[in-house]
């Protein structure tokens, strides 16, 4: 018999450490290759962990809630000899000094292939190295918490990692005005070397924006947030309070465009096998946008600029459970329209039925949402960061318009929209914004009704 570790996956490029959900298997269970053991929980996504292996488990490294760092063990899979003896690459020794693992006996486990780990997280008192997630470093400059201040916080993560879960806690505890010192809050002079002298000055709190009264009185019904609602909640007003919000707004007569879509749709079914809405369209006219004015598909890094090569579109997508989830069209400059309709539709299904991968929600430079979809005709969507614009389309309907002809102007019955895009105003101005959304609406009213499928 030989054993396997069941390492906790990489989830992302931006993605340090997952909670594990709920465990599927439990000891003494047999498993097998693929079959998922565990559901675990990102600041991005839910997703299930499937075993490398065919087995046996036989031991558990964490329980359900825990917050886990990424290609850490997580459990045991005990296989048969002949199903373990897969090649695998080399891998580094395991750390004889790691006390958050159980000791495990008996023969050594078979190392799974994994990407390389990421650096090693220093001590809970180091203020030099110590590891702090993307999300935890955002809540952190966002609630104004130096740095000497955050070195203070315990954690109660893998290894002593500061968890969303523990920032949180100790601002909320700041919030109430709490005089004694956080029990949170490590000395640091016991972790400085020994010719430091002095204490090292706590910065002043930021000011705490008073939250409203709310009275549960009378015939009131109380919902808790699910967890996907408690992080949409928070990111939104994380955007709201990095980015200044400005939107600009046109109207697009798009006519030629409908026209050619209800003619060809049932053919384009027939050839194509996928249906194709009005979403793929509005993808490949942002995309063409964006190659002519590439600004927009940027994210700003304090003073810096930086202008993302690769076009990435998110397309917002609504869940029966009424929470938002955003998947991401990839490179979506280089899909035909074909490409577009079968990757859209593609995301669009799987998005509904949670079965989305935790990469295919990664990496958006610019998002498109479509409040039309609810019958509404215009919105003033919240920037998704940390891109800097974002684009709502709203209903088509038929509208008079005033059309110039060659005996002159007539007033005809037309397909028309609003298009209106929210940008974060330190890089984009209106002249950037209004010009973008321009050229978008400019794609779409010119859109070629004699379009071969």
């Amino acid at each position: 018999m030989a054993r396997t570790d069941l390492v906790m996956p990489k989830m992302g490029e931006s993605i340090m450490e997952a909670t594990i959900l709920r465990w599927l298997k439990k000891p003494g269970d047999t498993v097998e290759l693929d079959e998922a053991v565990l559901e675990i929980a990102t600041d991005k996504v839910d997703s299930e962990v499937p075993s490398p292996v065919a087995g046996t488990l036989v031991e558990i490294f964490f329980k359900e809630n825990d917050v886990v760092a990424i290609n850490k063990a997580i459990a045991i899979i005990e296989t048969d000899a002949a199903t373990a003896a897969i090649p695998s690459p080399a891998v580094p020794a395991a750390d004889t000094t790691d006390n958050n693992r159980p000791a495990v006996t008996g023969s050594m486990p078979t190392a799974v292939p994994y990407l390389p780990a990421e650096p090693a997280v220093a001590a809970a008192g180091s203020t030099d190295s110590r590891f702090y997630s993307p999300l935890v470093r955002t809540i952190a400059k966002e609630e104004g918490i130096s740095r000497d201040e955050l070195d203070r916080l315990s954690g109660s993560g893998s290894e002593g990692r500061v968890t969303k879960k523990d920032i949180l806690s100790y601002l909320e505890s700041r919030k109430q005005g709490d005089s004694a010192p956080q029990p949170a809050l490590q000395n640091l002079e016991t972790s400085k070397s020994s010719g430091s002298t002095g204490s090292v000055p706590t910065p002043p709190a930021a000011p705490a924006i008073a939250r409203p009264a709310i009275s549960t009185d009378g015939n009131v019904e109380i919902i808790e947030m699910d967890r996907m609602r408690k992080l949409i909640a928070d990111h939104m007003v994380m955007s709201k309070q990095v980015s200044p919000h400005v939107t600009s707004f046109v109207e697009a007569d798009v006519t030629n465009l409908v026209n050619w879509r209800n003619r060809i749709k049932d053919e384009y079914k027939k050839k194509y096998g996928e249906s194709i809405t009005f979403t793929p369209i509005f993808v490949e006219a942002i995309a063409r946008a964006i190659r002519d004015f590439p600004l927009i598909n940027s994210s700003i890094d304090g003073t810096r600029i930086i202008v993302r090569k690769n076009i990435n579109i998110g397309m917002a997508a609504a869940l029966p459970s009424g929470n938002l989830i955003v998947p991401v069209i990839k490179n979506a400059d280089y899909l035909n329209l074909a490409g577009l309709t079968k990757v859209v539709n593609d995301l669009a299904g799987r998005a509904r039925v949670n079965q989305l991968k935790p990469d295919e929600i990664q990496g958006g430079t610019f998002t498109l949402t479509n409040v039309g979809t609810f019958g509404n005709v215009m919105g003033t969507p919240i920037i998704n960061q940390p891109q800097v614009a974002i684009m709502a389309v709203g209903a088509i309907r038929k509208k008079p318009a005033v059309l110039e002809t060659e005996y002159g102007d007539v007033i005809a019955v037309r397909q028309m929209m609003f298009l209106s895009l929210s940008y974060d105003h330190r890089v984009v101005d209106g002249m950037l914004g209004g010009s973008f959304l321009r050229r978008v609406a400019d794609y779409l009213e010119q859109f070629d009704g004699n379009r071969a499928i």
